[in-house]
């Protein structure tokens, strides 16, 4: 009887710490799944603060900064009175890539060309000279090399230009230089036809003086304001978009240019018509080709602000 009283004793107790070891365990494994809870709950916490904080500075960056354009120099000035609506950094003398066409046209014209008259593209002018649709040997009319050239920045073109105009490559550039000076730009120097250099210089005080003179030549206005053009060489179409995205928008475009060096930066000038005032805007040194006109938009937008002068920095 003792033997047989001990086993179930033994038993009984043996069944008894097993249930006490699997209550433990249920214990243990609630515990660590509310701490896995918990820990899951603060880690979305964390994610989601992060998360509102990249958003918000992501949000920061796309705001304009102070002064409302992103460009390292501008202005934005009322033609008809004189008056300076928005300036920064505006008399600063900087290299103005393409926007030196403008004055390459003017000269050109000054000549006197016959603009029916077609001329050969040769490999002086294809070395370096960057993206065209010309090859060598194309015979062109000069009126399509001047669409070419104010119209999409055409490299090749403009230095046929030059070469055609019956000035040599010294005489054209100091014509250019001369002209600056008959125009007042005081902060312009060129050394090039192209604005391939980035020692041709501006200021954006000095430009928008620049687009008012050049547009109002008749033929000039005429091609920056064309938004297509298209002209044949041999069996060949070629068509010419402007890269002023202006003229796409809600703005009467009466001039502008684009223009583009690692040195420059992206700039841009235009002469519009808002709400029947006339106004020029010129950005320089703009980080990306969009800000360019994004920048534009903004300081247009300031014309039916109270006039307002930002020196920048």
């Amino acid at each position: 009887m003792k033997f047989r009283a001990l086993r179930t004793l033994g038993v009984s107790f043996l069944l008894a710490l097993l249930a006490g070891m699997a209550t433990m365990a249920d214990a243990a494994t609630q515990t660590t799944t509310r701490s896995s809870k918990t820990g899951v709950s603060s880690a979305k916490k964390s994610t989601s603060v992060a998360t509102r904080k990249g958003r918000a500075r992501r949000r920061a960056r796309r705001a304009p900064p102070p002064g409302g354009v992103y460009a390292r120099n501008a202005i934005l000035i009322d033609p008809a009175t004189g008056e300076v609506l928005f300036a920064k950094n505006s008399d600063r003398s900087v290299p103005i890539a393409s926007l030196t066409k403008l004055m390459t046209a003017m000269v050109f014209l000054e000549q006197k060309p016959a603009l029916e008259r077609e001329v050969e593209v040769t490999l002086a002018e294809l070395n370096g000279g960057g993206h065209t649709q010309l090859r060598r040997a194309d015979r062109v009319a000069l009126g399509d090399l001047l669409h070419m050239s104010l119209m999409s920045s055409d490299n090749v073109a403009t230095r046929v230009l030059a070469r055609e105009s019956g000035l040599s490559a010294d005489e054209f550039v100091a014509r250019m230089n001369r002209k600056a000076s008959e125009l007042g730009l005081e902060t312009s120097r060129f050394v090039e036809f192209t604005g391939l250099d980035e020692r041709n210089v501006s200021s954006a005080s000095d430009v928008a003086r620049l687009l008012h003179a050049a547009a109002h030549d008749p033929l000039i206005q005429e091609i920056t304001t064309t938004r297509q053009y298209q002209f044949a060489t041999g069996r060949r179409v070629h068509a010419v978009h402007n890269t002023n995205r202006m003229l796409y928008g809600r703005y009467e475009v009466l001039g502008g240019k684009t223009g583009f060096i690692l040195e420059a930066g992206y700039c841009f000038a235009t002469w519009v018509r808002s709400q029947g005032r006339d106004l020029i805007a010129v950005v320089l040194g703009a980080p990306t080709n969009a800000t360019r006109f994004a920048d534009t938009v903004r300081l247009l937008q300031k014309s039916t602000a109270p006039a307002v002068v930002h020196a920048g920095t």
